[in-house]
């Protein structure tokens, strides 16, 4: 069974920067996609990135190019997001999850998520 497991989440300033860790046990697949989405008070769950394992291809929602990098370690058992320049919109439970197949199909495997607020 997949786990996932966000950490890395707090309390930061407008302007600032956190990086999210997403920690995966029990990953046994040849071609999988981890994506970071992300649900803000009130309003619906959203993509902001992922990456696909078989190239190494990116994608970015256009509210955060530029501003955060999806990353992996030599492993590939933990996923990064690294936020840069945070502004108070991004303020939301962030999440990791995963999918067998691609980006661009449904995610499979979800985390618990980690809170991010951006406040002064």
């Amino acid at each position: 069974q997949l786990q996932l497991v966000e950490s890395g989440g707090g309390l930061v300033q407008p302007g600032g920067s956190l990086r999210l860790s997403c920690a995966i046990s029990g990953l046994t697949l040849d071609y999988y996609a981890i994506g970071w989405f992300r649900q803000a008070p009130g309003k619906e769950r959203e993509g902001v990135s992922c990456i696909s394992s078989s190239d190494g291809s990116t994608y970015y929602a256009e509210s955060v190019k530029g501003r955060f990098t999806i990353s992996r370690d030599n492993a590939k058992t933990t996923f990064y997001l690294q936020m840069n320049s945070l502004k108070p919109e991004d303020t939301a439970v962030y999440y990791c999850a995963a999918s067998r197949s691609s980006c661009f199909t449904g995610m499979n495997w979800w985390g618990k998520g980690t809170l991010v607020t951006v406040s002064s």
